[in-house]
């Protein structure tokens, strides 16, 4: 499966924005799917995740309450919503799909992976 994230852009603290990883290839609807972000100089890390149906949903501690990550299987396309930015959120952001039943936090358990979308906030 291909994936193509977008919606990254600038932002000032406490707005938001919302992210869209379009996949193509193979049905989508098969696969779990995650965010993760990589910051300069940082490792990157897990921002969310969602079962492939979306009765699931998995969230990083700093982002829990803030992000809610959805996904519309007709139109073979997840979201990440971000509200309350913080400068500590800029990263470029990347969408990842996998089969594997977890620990979805993972960056190991992803086959797939979009090229990122970048997401900058300023204080």
């Amino acid at each position: 499966v291909q994936l193509q994230a977008s919606g990254g852009g600038l932002v000032q603290a406490g707005g938001s924005l919302r992210l869209s990883c379009v996949a193509s290839g193979r049905a989508f609807r098969n696969y779990n799917m995650g965010w993760f972000r990589q910051a300069p100089g940082k490792e990157r890390e897990f921002v969310a995740a969602i079962r492939r149906s979306g009765a699931g949903t998995f969230y990083a501690d700093s982002v829990k309450g803030r992000f809610t990550i959805s996904r519309d299987n007709a139109k073979n396309t997840g979201y990440l919503q971000m509200d309350g930015l913080t400068p500590d959120d800029t990263a470029i952001y990347y969408c990842a799909a996998t089969t594997s039943v977890g620990p979805f936090s993972s960056v190991d358990q992803y086959y797939y992976w979009g090229q990122g979308t970048e997401v900058t906030v300023s204080s």
